[in-house]
């Protein structure tokens, strides 16, 4: 099913419950385009400049760029890529992907998160697996992550807590902070000239950083770098370390494990694209299959028909129907109408296909009348 809606340049989206995968993508147009498995799947509201939509099975749309969306819950993956007003998720229950945006609220996501460019502030209250997150504009406020965190290029406030390993690239700004809590190891990149006051609390702390001095004995320091303007807090369950080399994330494998962070996203949206444009082309396949078996059954209807109605005079008693023609032959009574035929007359009535009065016709001759 393909469905074109036109809300404005400022729509108000709310979808209640993606059965499957969505893709949604902001583009230039002033239409929302909705693409689904099964049109009997999905539910449409449209009231001015609000749009609701509930579909059970795999969903692809298109919406303005400044378009807001609320989404309540995910049952499968989703991709969203380009949507510049406010998007709220409550619940996602597969992976999530999601690029060039503003602002971003989301309660839970029950596996990956990956998330590439946003000009707003983040928030996420529970993540239940591996986070990436990078270049960033706003704010960053993770309340919990249950496996890995990979952040890198936030240009606003950070506030994470995290059950695993973290990495971080930072270039911290004047009075910015960054409050990191992990659970097991974490690694601060940052460059040559950062300006930061870091506050480091963990079971071994090196800090590999030109005029600073080591102290390997040490599960609690206080570094002051430049003008240290900016404020770092790192708590850790187990180390940290701190530097400013930049490929220090590439070779940390004694450090951490970090594999499921690098996972490449690039396709993430054109595949669930592509899925549900081939569950479309399968549900059509299935339409025209169901037309053809209506046409023909139709064509058996109207031959039964045409045979029942050939005037001849007939007299029905008890499991015989007499023929009062010439020939005066007992025949056994004829079939009635069959919940299919019944159901088929239905089906081309709702299509439009045979009036009201045509169908009733075809019923009745069906049953006998005439």
């Amino acid at each position: 099913m393909s469905k074109t809606i036109s809300a404005g340049r400022t729509p108000k989206i709310f979808i209640e419950k993606i059965g499957g995968d969505l893709s949604l993508v902001g583009w230039e147009g002033d239409d929302i385009l909705i693409k689904c498995d099964d049109d009997e799947e999905m539910r449409l509201k449209h009231e001015g400049d609000t749009v609701n939509i509930y579909c059970e099975d795999d969903v692809s749309l298109r919406v303005p760029k400044l378009a807001s969306v609320s989404i309540q819950y995910i049952e499968g993956d989703a991709s969203i890529r380009g949507v510049m007003g406010a998007i709220e998720l409550k619940t996602i229950a597969g992976d999530l992907s999601i690029r060039d945006v503003d602002m971003v609220s989301i309660d839970t996501i029950e596996s990956d998160f990956s998330l590439r460019t946003a000009k707003g502030n983040l928030f996420v209250k529970s993540a239940h697996s591996d986070v990436s997150i990078r270049d960033v504009d706003g704010s960053v406020t993770l309340e919990s992550v249950a496996d890995d965190l990979a952040l890198r290029d936030v240009r606003g406030n950070v506030i994470a807590n995290v059950a695993e390993d973290v990495v971080l690239y930072l270039n911290p700004r004047a009075d910015n902070v960054y409050s990191v809590t992990a659970g097991d190891d974490i690694l601060l990149v940052m460059p040559p000239k950062a300006n930061a006051t870091l506050t480091l609390n963990g079971d071994e702390i090196d800090v590999e950083w030109k005029g600073v001095e080591k102290d390997e004995d040490a599960t609690s320091r206080t570094v002051i770098l430049g003008d240290g303007s900016a404020a770092v807090k790192l708590i850790a369950g187990g180390d940290i370390r701190v530097t400013n080399q930049a490929d220090a994330g590439e070779s940390a494998e004694d450090f951490g494990n970090f594999a499921g962070i690098g996972v490449d996203w690039s396709g993430f949206g054109d595949r669930i694209s592509r899925q549900v444009e081939q569950a479309t082309q399968r549900a059509q396949r299935k339409v025209e299959e169901a037309a053809r078996r209506v046409e023909q059954k139709t064509r058996e209807a109207e031959r039964r028909i045409s045979h029942r109605g050939s005037g001849k005079p007939v007299f029905q008693v008890g499991p015989w129907s007499w023929d009062l023609s010439s020939k005066g032959v007992p025949m056994p009574i004829k079939p009635q109408a069959t919940d299919e035929e019944r159901m088929l007359i239905l089906k081309m009535l709702q299509d439009k296909k045979i009036t009201a009065a045509e169908a009733e016709k075809l019923l009745a001759s069906l049953e006998g009348g005439s």
